[in-house]
């Protein structure tokens, strides 16, 4: 059975705007989905990027142009400067996390929490907004106060897991342990790859 560990962040955009089609590919290709949020600013720092805000400015430009363009080509919702950007986004990470040792629909929770961020104008560090979107995903939102410290272990090594396997920019998908995607606009090849047509 094909696998797939998924490395983002819940604060990413271009997370945000890979929507549900991992989860489509997945099951298309009857894969199994392991997500695996990690802190992204970190893994900038250790592996030659930068976060947003330090970026040339030529870049801010083009990020500026090409995240609502993403957004207008998939029909999403879409803010560029959201309310609550940056964020402390431990928390919803940790949520995720008990999310998958629970079981249960982790991939719609994810996109609920990011949703939070990038339509919605929510602060996704706030405990409330966790918990809605626990709910709203069909899972207990005690969960939000459950394995803090698992939660916290867990998201400090996927960062190590991340660093360590070349992640380096979210979303990053990575097949069987061989193959690398990065990027929402790579969706289409990791399809094609587990079709065997690339």
């Amino acid at each position: 059975m094909p696998h797939i560990d998924y490395f983002f962040a819940t604060l990413s955009p271009y997370a945000y705007l890979a929507g549900n089609r991992l989860e489509e590919i997945a099951a298309k290709h009857g894969a199994t989905i392991t997500y695996k949020p990690f802190d992204l600013i970190t893994a900038f720092g250790r592996t030659g990027g930068q976060p947003p805000k330090d970026r040339h400015p030529s870049r801010q430009e083009y990020r500026a142009i090409e995240l609502p363009r993403q957004a207008k080509k998939l029909g999403m919702p879409f803010n560029l400067k959201p309310a609550h950007w940056p964020t402390n986004g431990a928390p919803s990470s940790y949520a995720i996390i008990a999310a998958q040792n629970e079981g249960g629909d982790v991939g719609k929770l994810c996109q609920l929490i990011m949703t939070a961020v990038w339509a919605e104008e929510r602060d996704i560090a706030e405990d409330a907004v966790v918990r809605d979107c626990l709910e709203k995903a069909g899972f207990d939102p005690a969960l939000a106060d459950k394995g803090l410290l698992q939660g916290a272990d867990t998201y400090a090594r996927n960062l190590e897991e991340a660093v360590e396997k070349g992640v380096f920019g979210a979303p990053f998908y990575i097949l069987d342990d061989v193959h690398k995607f990065w990027g929402q606009d790579r969706l289409e090849d990791l399809d094609l790859v587990m079709a065997g047509k690339l």
